[in-house]
């Protein structure tokens, strides 16, 4: 996609001709920021089931990671993947070596969804934010849904500070960013921007009973904070009990 930006594609293997539009969802791997990638096997095999089941095309994004980047690059190579498949709504033939068959002769960019688990779930907050700001992703494709799979979000709870998510990001982020009060990890700091700002018509969050990561009254919070911004959308918030942080990957045909 770019020099720093790649992905690995998917596409059902019950396709027969490029006349059947399918929906598109650009996927954020998960791993505190700081590790995993698209091209992983627990991803791979994930996605794989996620396709068929949806009958969607997928991209996974592979992104630069911290500490060796700042977090805010992660979130530019995000919108830099996500640029690249809507600029391929445009009506003309192949314009560019860039363009990828799949998603210009399949994609249907009316669908278009954000999915992430963990730190992939921060992402798609911070790309629905920007869609918001910016009037979608580009002039002609706007974000229909978006996906929180346990999001690497974190807002105040009590012993908070205590937990390895919140250790992580103060060792990732840069000085002024280290707490709380960053809107970069939490979507209801008082310096951040409105939740009503969300770029998406429809948002499912999903948290698990028992994350050990990312306590799922973090679900609640923010789920509070969107209705209470004024956002104009379907929500929803489901939590899966008796399941751990991204239990999902590691059983990908769970119910």
């Amino acid at each position: 996609i770019s020099p720093h930006v790649s992905a690995r594609l998917y596409l059902p293997k019950n396709t027969n001709n490029s006349t059947q539009k399918l929906p598109i969802f650009v996927y954020y791997h998960g791993g505190a920021l700081v590790l995993g990638s698209a091209f992983f096997n627990a991803y791979q095999r994930y996605l794989n089931v996620l396709v068929s089941e949806s009958n969607a095309i997928a991209i996974s994004v592979e992104y630069r990671l911290a500490p060796e980047h700042d977090v805010t690059t992660i979130y530019e190579d995000a919108w830099t993947a996500l640029q690249w498949v809507a600029s391929h709504a445009s009506e003309k033939k192949f314009t560019s070596g860039n363009e990828d068959p799949w998603v210009k002769n399949y994609g249907d960019f009316s669908r278009l969804s954000v999915i992430g688990d963990s730190a992939g779930g921060n992402i798609v907050y911070h790309m629905a934010m920007r869609a918001g700001r910016e009037g979608g992703v580009n002039e002609k494709v706007a974000i229909n849904g978006s996906i929180y799979v346990c999001p690497y979000l974190l807002v105040p709870l009590e012993n908070i500070e205590q937990n390895v998510s919140y250790k992580n990001w103060i060792i990732i982020s840069s000085p002024s960013e280290a707490g709380l009060h960053s809107p970069l990890i939490n979507p209801l700091a008082e310096n951040g921007p409105s939740l009503s700002q969300l770029g998406c018509s429809r948002m499912l969050l999903c948290f698990a009973e028992k994350d050990e990561y990312i306590p799922k009254e973090i679900g609640v919070r923010f789920v509070e904070g969107v209705k209470k911004s004024g956002w104009k959308g379907d929500l929803e918030l489901i939590e899966v009990e008796d399941e751990g942080h991204c239990f999902q990957l590691a059983y990908p045909e769970t119910e």
